[in-house]
């Protein structure tokens, strides 16, 4: 479901050692690293600037393989100096095995590692919950792209919207709105990524980059990313030769 999810910091080098300590106990090295990024997989972090402010109130939750890993990747934070945000364990609310523990990054946005028995294969990332003022508002713009994005979004409460790919999904929940979280989706080809761009700025949503060949997340793609209401990106990516 994630070509990548990109999350801007406030301080690149406290982050880094966050989540190189964190991921780590997932079996998530740190990948490249260049001068606009630090990748971990799917997952990557940049330092803020003039184009781009700190992300803020965003939830990650990372695949971990057992609930050994979740322990492991709690302990690693909290014994690194890093602020708890619930301590490993059950969490039946979710789904009847769900196992997360949770940690704050230190621009405060909420990191976990969670097992299942539903984690996308061979991917970091699991889920995501992004806050938004207005639910059914925030969830238009996912109705209009899930043709083009492969997303299905299902209302199973009014404050809520889950948003299910073909490995992962997210959430929109009411709440102080996050903001300046870059979302990536996957695309087949070059055809499908003008199309999700035309639908979405026909729609009025405002355009971030339009189509065109670049290099996304460390690699040659062919891309185009628009901004929902709260100014997060959502970009899809084609990386078919």
């Amino acid at each position: 479901m994630f070509d990548h999810v990109t999350i801007r910091v406030s301080d690149r080098a406290a982050s880094e050692r966050f989540y190189e300590t964190v991921l780590a106990t997932l079996g998530l090295p740190r990948g490249s690293a260049d001068g606009e990024a630090t990748r971990w997989e799917e997952f990557a972090i940049a330092p803020a600037g003039d184009r781009a402010a700190v992300t803020r109130r965003v939830h990650i939750g990372f695949v971990a393989g057992s609930r050994a890993q979740v322990d492991a990747f709690w302990r690693a934070g909290v014994d690194a100096g890093h602020r708890d945000d619930g301590a490993p364990g059950p969490r039946p609310q979710y789904r009847s095995d769900y196992y997360g523990g949770f940690l704050l990054d230190p621009d405060a946005n909420s990191a976990e590692a969670v097992h299942h028995g539903a984690l996308p294969p061979r991917r970091a990332i699991d889920h995501l919950w992004l806050r938004v003022a207005d639910v059914p508002a925030a969830t238009r713009l996912y109705e209009i792209i899930a043709p083009h994005a492969g997303l299905d979004p299902r209302r199973p409460k009014p404050d809520h919207t889950w948003i299910k790919g073909a490995a992962g999904s997210f959430s929109l929940v009411a709440g102080e709105p996050t903001q300046h979280v870059h979302m990536a989706f996957s695309a087949d080809d070059p055809a499908t990524v003008d199309a999700f761009h035309r639908a979405a700025t026909e729609a009025g949503y405002g355009e971030d980059r339009p189509p065109g060949e670049r290099s996304v997340h460390g690699r040659a793609g062919y891309a185009a990313s628009v901004l929902d209401r709260d100014g997060n990106t959502i970009e899809l990516v084609s990386r078919a030769a």
